[in-house]
């Protein structure tokens, strides 16, 4: 199928949950799409290693490979450019994670804190490579094709309308952006995005297996692909027109084209 968009959420230094999703994706061809929508730092182990898969994806992939930024990209340039201990500090950000994995040293353990060696590194974000910190500048805020929108975190409301991504005044909005309203009260062309954990969107309006709130939020015309990659959860993939669903914990493709609305499992 030409025009094929595979959406990947939210990855946060996963490594193998990438590149076990990444296998089970059919041959891309130059006519597809591979669009990554952003959080790619932090809490897992590999960050590092998750950033090397994407560049090289980008120069090796037939497929045109887009990464977009996220709130977490957004946050470490922020780190660098000026300071933000307030991102770098709680161990729930996953920072001292990151650190370690451009440094090549062990990943931390759940209430590691950063030692006299490390600190000074860590609050300035010097420890990221000159060409890593370009590719993260050179990020775009969204991408959009005949199959969707895809933004990080969601789309800002202005005068009852939810703006296009293009006319959005300050463009990061759209990486910290957590509004019920947005899941609840878009309509129009289809947005992709991640940031919010599914578990935390409204259930009751998504289309795809409601009985499991860790699993792809499907609104009607909004699509939540962050299952918690990083924080104990897996990593999803969306692959459009086609709707089907890839997950990095089974072995299964899922797809919403079942007439009733229910998910359907299809064999790999």
């Amino acid at each position: 199928m030409a025009g094929r968009t595979f959406a990947v959420g939210d990855i946060h230094g996963e490594i193998g949950q990438l590149l076990r999703l990444l296998r089970m994706l059919p041959p891309l061809t130059a006519a597809d799409s591979l669009v990554f929508v952003g959080d790619y730092l932090d809490r897992g182990p590999a960050s590092a290693q998750v950033i090397g898969c994407l560049r090289g994806l980008q120069q090796n992939s037939p497929a045109k490979v887009v990464c977009l930024r996220g709130n977490h990209e957004d946050a470490w340039l922020r780190v660098l450019d000026q300071g933000w201990d307030e991102f770098v500090f709680p161990p729930r950000n996953g920072c001292l994670a990151t650190m370690r994995s451009f440094l090549g040293r062990p990943a931390p353990t759940l209430g590691d804190m950063p030692n006299k060696d490390e600190a000074e590194g860590l609050f300035a974000g010097s420890f990221f490579p000159s060409e890593v910190v370009a590719w993260l500048r050179g990020l775009p805020y969204f991408h959009e094709d005949e199959n969707a929108i895809y933004v990080h975190a969601g789309l800002p409301e202005k005068e009852g309308q939810f703006l296009h991504p293009r006319d959005v005044p300050d463009p990061i909005v759209m990486l910290w952006l957590r509004t019920k309203r947005f899941f609840e009260g878009y309509r129009g062309k289809p947005v992709v995005v991640g940031h919010t954990v599914t578990e935390d969107l409204p259930q009751e309006l998504s289309q795809f297996t409601p009985d499991d709130p860790s699993d792809l939020f499907a609104g009607e015309a909004v699509f939540g692909i962050d299952t918690g990659c990083g924080n104990g959860g897996f990593l999803t993939a969306l692959e459009l027109p086609s709707r089907r669903i890839y997950e990095s914990r089974s072995s299964q493709v899922y797809s919403l084209q079942k007439p009733d609305g229910e998910a359907r499992a299809l064999k790999v």
